[in-house]
């Protein structure tokens, strides 16, 4: 996690540069947890047999999966409790396996304090190894 306090911040506190994070090592419970609640039950996450006859040759997370910990930041940390997502774009990169620490962190690029928005770009690594790209557009709703 970040030193950034967990009490959420108001528009008017945000600005460029601003950053916070998540780590989690990914098991292979969160994997079968994420295909049971989100119905994806493709065998490539699930399947060690198959998943090795595939360009990975092995099991791999669900992108999603990662992706919902870009989430965890902005509601627990930057913006913080209330955060409301109008936008995520992502692109995937490379893959998560079981066992990888991923961290997922969030930069605020903009603010838009007209409208209660700010723009973040996020991304998800493992180690050095960018896997998640993307930006994020949010609403934020911390009152002062």
């Amino acid at each position: 996690m970040s030193d950034l306090p967990s009490r959420g911040y108001t528009i008017d506190e945000l600005s460029p540069g601003m950053t916070a994070s998540y780590e989690r090592v990914v098991t292979i419970a969160d994997i079968e947890a994420f295909a049971e609640v989100s119905g994806d039950h493709n065998p490539v996450h699930l399947d060690d047999a198959y998943a090795k006859t595939t360009r990975f040759k092995g099991r791999i997370a669900h992108g999603m999966l990662g992706a919902s910990f870009i989430s965890t930041v902005l509601a627990s940390t930057l913006p913080g409790p209330g955060t409301v997502y109008l936008a995520q774009s992502l692109s995937f990169k490379a893959p998560v396996r079981p066992g990888d620490k991923l961290e997922a962190r969030v930069t605020i690029t903009e603010v838009i304090r007209d409208k209660k928005q700010a723009k973040l770009a996020t991304q998800c690594r493992v180690g050095e190894t960018l896997v998640i790209d993307g930006e994020a557009t949010v609403l934020v709703t911390q009152q002062a």
